[in-house]
This record gives structure tokens, sequence and C-alpha cells, in this order.
């Protein structure tokens, strides 16, 4: 709060970190449509299907693809060449702003990124769609309203939190190519990377 500069280092440091838990919580955000599809669709099998072993297995994974994404970009980052002294108009080191005081071409940068959003937040956005899609066929064949009232109740909350993830991340990072202003792309930052996590432990 009293100094607002930050070393070249910790800023590469910050951003590998950011990139990394921002990676894991869109996984795990994936791994969570899946529980509730397995826990609303086959509940009598739901101890034998998510066990802990699968448990882990996804959780392995998910750390994995996250932190060899971050290892990437944040290379990709440092092939780069700045200047001495830069001032960046965000309140964290947040990949687009670097890339926008970047000195040299940052072409291949800007691929990677795009390449990242389509496997990384589009593949698990069609696990996530699929896995509702297949509950809500699931809670259409619930004959009482109030067991479907029940079964729909349990996947609020993760909707919510899916929703706010990826209508702020998505903007954030696909309109950097169009004119927007970093008061906004600030404000809708704090979205992912404050309220969706802390909104995580009552999913």
């Amino acid at each position: 709060t009293q100094s607002q500069v930050i070393t070249y280092k910790g800023c590469i440091t910050q951003m590998c970190f950011f990139i990394l838990f921002g990676a894991l919580d869109d996984f795990l955000l994936t791994v969570m449509a899946y529980d509730r599809f397995v826990a609303i669709c086959h509940p009598l099998h739901y101890a034998v299907i998510m066990n802990p072993r699968l448990c882990g297995l996804l959780l392995l994974v998910s750390w994995i693809m996250s932190t060899l994404h971050s290892l990437l970009q944040s290379l990709m980052v440092l092939r780069l060449s700045f200047c001495t002294v830069l001032k960046i108009p965000h309140f964290f080191c947040e990949l687009n702003q670097i890339l926008k005081l970047a000195c040299s071409d940052i072409f291949l940068n800007n691929l990677v990124i795009y390449l990242a959003a389509v496997l990384l937040a589009c593949v698990p956005f069609a696990g996530i769609l699929y896995s509702y899609s297949k509950i809500v066929s699931c809670i259409r064949g619930i004959p009482s309203a109030q067991g479907k009232f029940k079964a729909f109740s349990t996947c609020v909350s993760h909707l919510s939190v899916v929703f706010l993830f990826y209508c702020t991340s998505l903007g954030v990072y696909l309109s950097s190519a169009a004119a927007h202003s970093s008061h906004a792309g600030a404000v809708a930052s704090v979205m992912y990377t404050v309220v969706t996590p802390m909104l995580n432990p009552v999913v």
C-alpha cells in the first residue's frame, strides 16, 4: 500500500502465479461440473465413480496443465525486451498489460495467448456445457417438482461462478485487440481474480 513499485523479477513471478491459479480455477470448475453430473445423474454410483483415486487424478492433471501453461506464458514474456522504467496501468502484473509495454514484437505472444484461450477456456467450457446438458436431461426425468428443485438448486451456485469466471476472464483476454480502457480491464480482472475464488468455498 505504501510503495507501488515492483521489480522485473517480482513482476514475472507475480504474473506466473496469477496465470497458474487462474488456469487451475478454470480446470477445477470443469471438475466440479463433472462432480455435479455424477451426483445428479448417477447418485447410487457416486461413491464408486468419484473415488479418491479419480479425484486425486483429476486434481493432479489440473495442476500439471495449469503449471505448464503458466511456465509457457512466463517464458514467452522473458524473451521480450522492455524499457528501463515502466508504469503498468493495473493493480497487478497482468499479462496483457505487460505485453503492451514491450519494445519488441509480441505477435508470437499474442498467438500463444489465443491458442491457450481456445485450449484452456473453450475445451473446459465445452466439458461444462456437456455435463449440464446431461444434468438437465436427468432433471427433466425426475417425476416430483420438489426433486427437480432440489437437484437444480445444487447447481445454481456453481453455474453462477462459471458465468462470472468465463464472462470476465474471456472479456479481458479476448478484447485485447479492441480498444478498451485499462480501468474497465482492471475491474473485470478483480471479478475473476478476487470475487470468483472467494465464491468457490460456497460452491
